[in-house]
């Protein structure tokens, strides 16, 4: 399948003459800088490398992905708005998603006023193909979103790779929990798909939830439009540090150190959960949460409230069901003691 980007992106983006910050005029790091109408005093008195420049070489390296194939975002949240921005013309383009997952996109598209196509998985959480298909040839539908693992269901997606052999829009794979999976990222295949955007995150498996960085993986044509959209200096020198600081090797052996930890201790709420009479169900799970069925998920989430104990109750969204994060041990220790008491 042959695919232009440029007949995807919306014209006024095309036409679109980028700001050009004063950073992006000087490549280097010393010099008098009288340009930019910053206080010549102070240690943060310096706007930041626009363009992260460092952190993506980092990411380079660790992922043998070239730097022009990166884009760094205030979160996956601005990846994903971006990606409305870049492509989708208001009141007149439509993206698609599956039902239940992330709410982000939902919100996105009607901040931009783009039409939101909801399909339903199935019971296994899984895609339905031919309910998909009839919407694969629609010219208005730009972008197909996929959040796998899929949150809040902890499963990951089948059939992506169906997706990108057969839409002409952009496939969005949100990969926020993919270091939590068994499975290979779509990262792996950006040079084979230029329609494909795989969107990654710091908060996750990285620890980093609070200095909010996302990132995205896809060809360099999709990465120059992100780079011709996005706010100047999106990402402050203080998140950059931090992010730099955990792309110290010794630091990268702590993140993969926590994973595990994180996975083991899953496995173990996984089987203390299966001892409880009030627990109907455990959904299979990729991620670092855990899907689960009880009888009265208000009720049992209210409960958990009441002893200081935060879970995400999903009644709302899937019948009776509670989102539970895996915590530290003694987090956990504490939510299967507060579940017993309700038990």
């Amino acid at each position: 399948m042959t695919i232009d980007i440029k007949n995807l992106v919306r014209k006024n983006i095309l036409n679109l003459k980028p700001y050009s910050s004063a950073r992006d005029e000087f490549k280097g790091e010393n010099g008098i800088f009288l340009d930019a109408n910053e206080n010549p005093f102070g240690e943060l008195n310096r706007y930041p490398d626009p363009y992260q420049r460092k952190i993506k070489k980092k990411l380079s390296e660790l992922n043998q992905i070239p730097t022009e194939n990166i884009f760094l975002g205030n979160g996956s949240d601005e990846v994903i708005d971006l990606a409305f921005r870049i492509f989708c013309e208001p009141k007149k383009d439509k993206v698609l998603t599956f039902l239940p997952t992330y709410g982000m996109y939902e919100v996105s598209a009607n901040i931009n006023e783009v039409e939101l196509i909801n399909l339903d998985l199935n019971e296994d959480f899984q895609i339905k193909l031919e309910t998909l298909k009839p919407y694969l040839n629609d010219e208005n539908l730009k972008i197909i979103f996929i959040c796998s693992p899929n949150n809040p269901t902890g499963n990951s997606i089948q059939n992506i790779k169906y997706i990108l052999d057969n839409f002409s829009g952009i496939v969005f794979v949100d990969e926020a929990y993919i270091d939590f999976s068994p499975e290979e990222s779509f990262r792996n295949q950006i040079g084979n798909y230029p329609n494909l955007i795989v969107s990654q995150t710091f908060s996750k498996a990285w620890g980093m939830a609070s200095v909010r960085v996302g990132i995205a993986y896809a060809s360099q044509e999709i990465i120059k439009f992100y780079n011709k959209v996005k706010p100047p200096y999106n990402i402050s020198q203080l998140n950059q540090h931090a992010i730099l600081d955990t792309l110290d090797n010794e630091n990268i052996n702590q993140v993969s150190e926590n994973i595990k930890i994180i996975l083991e201790e899953k496995k173990s709420l996984i089987e203390n959960l299966e001892k409880l009479d009030l627990v109907k169900k455990i959904y299979p799970s990729d991620a670092n949460f855990i899907l689960i069925e009880v009888d009265n998920a208000d009720s049992v989430y209210h409960e958990l409230v009441n002893q200081n104990v935060i879970i995400r109750n999903r009644n709302s969204v899937i019948k009776n069901c509670l989102r539970i994060t895996v915590g530290s041990p003694e987090e956990n220790k504490k939510l299967i003691k507060s579940l017993k008491s309700i038990n």
